[in-house]
């Protein structure tokens, strides 16, 4: 598995965020869906990841800078097919040890609150992040779970 930065523009990668951004749609109210169009993954304060098997794209994941000190983990997802292979968690180990480069001192996330959601919520909690109060532009939402981890 090779992981670098890439362009969210791509075609398979454009496959796998609109397919990411249905997702959202069947699982919360449009109003609580704050995930990211592929255009707007490629504005200057996010860097996106994605991970490959050869030609093969396997996920993604982007980091957003929120201030000097603070950046928020955007866009996470892996191809069905390849769930249960580590994708995610090697795609979030990069973006916690670029968020360290950055001088981060918190790295924050929403993800849902349905049960569809579980597994990254899991996986979040697995690597030291825990539930906070809504951040940056959030507003409280029963469709959201906030998580923080100071870095």
């Amino acid at each position: 598995m090779q992981i670098y930065i890439d362009d969210p523009l791509k075609p398979e990668i454009l496959m796998l965020l609109e397919q990411h951004l249905a997702d959202m749609a069947l699982h919360s109210p449009p109003e609580s869906v704050h995930a990211l169009d592929p255009a707007a993954l490629t504005a200057a304060d996010i860097t996106f990841w994605a991970a490959w098997d050869n030609t093969q794209l396997l996920g993604c994941g982007a980091l957003k800078a929120l201030a000097d000190d603070q950046g928020e983990i955007k866009s996470m997802r892996t191809q069905p097919e390849h769930r249960g292979r580590g994708v995610a968690q090697t795609i979030l180990a990069a973006i916690v040890d670029e968020a360290l480069s950055r001088g981060y001192r918190r790295l924050s996330l929403e993800t849902g609150s349905a049960e569809v959601f579980a597994p990254a919520r899991r996986l979040y909690l697995s690597n030291g992040f825990s539930e906070c109060e809504p951040f940056a532009d959030y507003l409280p939402d029963p469709h959201s779970v906030f998580m923080v981890r100071d870095l």
